[in-house]
């Protein structure tokens, strides 16, 4: 039995940091807790993973091309619950860029069109074919974060890129790709506020305010635009990528609606911020 479960981390519930994800149920004991298994960069860049319930899932990072920094790769946070198809979707993830929330025009997109053929893997080398549409491209980043994304996972050696089964000229970067290639890390962000309701439904169930990675929410307030407190209880969400608000009158939310988040938190690597900003509600149905 297969279950669909749909995360963050604006993280789509939000395009980059929330997508779906698709695990096989599996019987439990009760006892049992789960486990999240993250890669060396993961724990590198974000720290301990966040703990899960039950399962077992896998803590990933996905770099995106930079563009304040040409060349350079800025990395993200991901999470799944398939093993199996962790190296397609951190490829089909990366396609799909980071042109969202407060990141919104900071990266440097693959070239229109792009896609993935196929990702095969041999002897610790995985070769990733692409469709021509990449032969447009010659920015050194892209190629970068490609080579830094799947050599993290255990047992690649060697990345080769392909466009149409012919080796690209990028494949050589994405070879020589090293951390040197990583922009400095900052503070955590707030990256994006959604709200989720039935398909059909008028009313909303719940707002999440997403974070650009997993962070402990030391203080978050929703407010309106007169500074009245939306009333409602505040949890963390899975892989703590979100603090969620169950609001106690459901019917204040509309679609664009301009909400006041007063927010403050620290990263497991110890990275504080805070910040006091006016977000327009994004509602999507499920």
């Amino acid at each position: 039995m297969k279950k669909i479960v749909s995360i963050l981390v604006a993280i789509a519930l939000v395009a980059f940091l929330i997508y779906t994800l698709t695990y096989h149920k599996k019987v439990i004991p009760a006892e049992a807790p789960g486990k999240v298994l993250a890669t060396g960069a993961y724990e590198k860049y974000f720290g301990a993973a966040p703990k899960v319930d039950k399962g077992t899932a896998y803590a990933f990072v996905i770099y995106f091309p930079s563009g304040k920094e040409p060349g350079k790769v800025v990395p993200f946070p991901f999470f799944t619950f398939d093993e199996a198809s962790m190296k397609r979707l951190a490829v089909e993830r990366l396609l799909g860029g980071m042109d969202i929330g407060s990141y919104a025009g900071q990266f440097v997109p693959f070239p229109s069109g792009v896609r993935l053929i196929a990702i095969d893997e041999a002897q610790g080398t995985v070769t990733v074919n692409f469709s021509r549409e990449l032969a447009k491209s010659t920015e050194a980043g892209t190629a970068r974060a490609v080579g830094l994304t799947l050599r993290q996972f255990r047992g690649v050696k060697d990345v080769r890129l392909q466009v149409e089964g012919k080796e690209s000229e990028l494949s050589s970067i994405a070879k020589k790709a090293d951390d040197t290639a990583v922009q400095q890390l900052s503070a955590p962000r707030l990256l994006s506020l959604t709200a989720m309701r039935d398909k059909g439904a008028r009313e909303i169930e719940e707002l999440s305010a997403f974070f650009d990675r997993p962070v402990e929410i030391k203080e978050l307030k929703m407010l309106s635009e007169n500074g009245q407190q939306f009333a409602g209880e505040i949890y963390h969400s899975v892989f703590d990528m979100a603090a969620v608000l169950r609001p106690k009158e459901p019917s204040q939310f509309k679609e664009r609606m301009p909400i006041n988040v007063r927010w403050k938190v620290v990263d497991k690597l110890g990275r504080e911020a805070e910040g006091d900003s006016i977000l327009l509600l994004e509602i999507k149905e499920h």
